[in-house]
């Protein structure tokens, strides 16, 4: 899987975090990144923590091979 933030439109919510804090936390001032792995971790909350984002600013997309 790929998982795209757009450091643009985050507004620092914090969502993504708390539904998925295996894959997301939060930078030094508030906005959204990815733990080391995180993209690769398969985690079974990682598509609600993007609907979860108030602003949109995650993408969860299938990569090919």
């Amino acid at each position: 899987m790929h998982i795209d933030i757009d450091k643009d439109v985050c507004i620092g919510a914090g969502q993504c975090a708390l539904t998925a804090p295996d894959v997301f936390t939060q930078d030094d001032d508030g906005y959204s990144t990815l733990l080391p792995g995180g993209e690769g971790s398969g985690s079974p909350l990682l598509r609600e923590a993007a609907r979860a984002c108030p602003v949109s600013a995650i993408t969860v997309s299938e990569t090919v091979s």
